[in-house]
């Protein structure tokens, strides 16, 4: 089998890409590079420059590379950005989506496995969200997200694929340093940036209604997030008849910005204070997973913890372009 992935040159991409490589898949990258680098990618892997809002690129690679499955990780993911900028978000979550699923229709794929987002869930009442947790996103990228979900099962529905929507949490951390997080969207290199140039960690918000006021989030190591999405390929590959699946990928820890600050300092030695800052629109309060449902369908659990997470961020710092 041969498997497309979209946003392959990316961070969660550039480790998807090498878990599904190194466990001997052939793979081919659609990337248009916007946040992606050719760098992140093994020696010999095709690597596509091009949109999902191309459907005659998608059709394309999809011929020249008689692919069979698609992993569907290009999107735009900043929540601030997508409530500022709405109709850039929907255009390129959804309509770059509906391209991918109507050029895997068109040629004759099985399996699709999409990148979905805690960002469904929108700020539930419950200690551990479950994949049965009623969905209220509170931002234009959750709804995207879910939205795509919905498209996604329909569709395999319709046509007989096997899908799988994976739920991603907070992702953290690196495999190595040249799959580092490089930008500043996420809250570890986000932190790591002020205190490495001297400046305040900030915390948007401390008035919500945690234990220390600051948003409560479950981290997740992306080589977890890597090993989890190579569980769900070979689910996929070995389903005799079609399947559905929406699954959380998470630890079922909660940690908030405040502590996620102090184990950062404790663990690179700069203790700056942080600064509180205004809330950002459309940042819930806790989002916390249930892991069961991963664990039972595909056999995964996550196995690294916060230190590996920050220590393996920080040990790459230096190695950022």
């Amino acid at each position: 089998m041969t498997w497309l992935i979209t946003g392959g040159a990316g961070y969660i991409g550039g480790h998807v890409v090498r878990e599904l490589v190194a466990d001997g898949r052939r793979v081919v990258v659609l990337d248009d590079l916007s946040s992606g680098s050719p760098s992140r990618l093994p020696a010999g892997v095709p690597l596509v420059v091009g949109s999902t809002l191309d459907r005659a690129a998608l059709d394309a690679v999809i011929a020249e590379h008689a692919v069979t499955g698609v992993v569907h990780i290009a999107a735009k993911k900043a929540v601030g950005e997508s409530v500022e900028q709405p109709l850039r978000y929907y255009r390129e979550n959804l309509t770059g989506l509906q391209n991918v699923l109507e050029a895997a229709v068109a040629g004759g794929l099985r399996h699709v496995l999409f990148s979905s987002s805690a960002a469904v869930y929108g700020m539930p009442d419950v200690d551990l969200i479950t994949e049965e947790t009623p969905c209220a996103p509170m931002n234009p990228y959750g709804e995207s997200k879910l939205a795509g979900e919905w498209m996604v099962k329909a569709t395999g529905h319709a046509h007989g694929l096997s899908t799988v929507s994976l739920r991603y949490f907070n992702v953290a951390g690196t495999a190595a340093p040249e799959l580092a997080d490089d930008g500043v969207s996420n809250l570890v290199p986000m932190v790591l940036q002020r205190l490495t140039t001297g400046q305040a960690p900030l915390v948007f918000g401390d008035d919500y209604a945690t234990p220390d006021g600051s948003c409560v989030r479950d981290y997740i190591h992306v080589a977890d997030i890597a090993s989890a999405h190579l569980a769900a390929v070979r689910r996929l590959e070995a389903a005799e008849q079609p399947i559905a699946l929406t699954l959380n990928i998470g630890r079922g820890e909660g940690v908030s910005v405040l502590e996620m600050i102090a184990a950062i300092a404790r663990i690179t030695g700069l203790t700056t204070p942080p600064q509180i800052a205004p809330r950002r629109a459309g940042d819930p309060a806790g989002v916390v997973a249930s892991a069961e449902l991963i664990h039972r369908e595909l056999d995964w659990k996550a196995a690294h913890d916060l230190d590996a997470m920050i220590g393996s961020a920080w040990a790459a710092w230096p190695h950022r372009p």
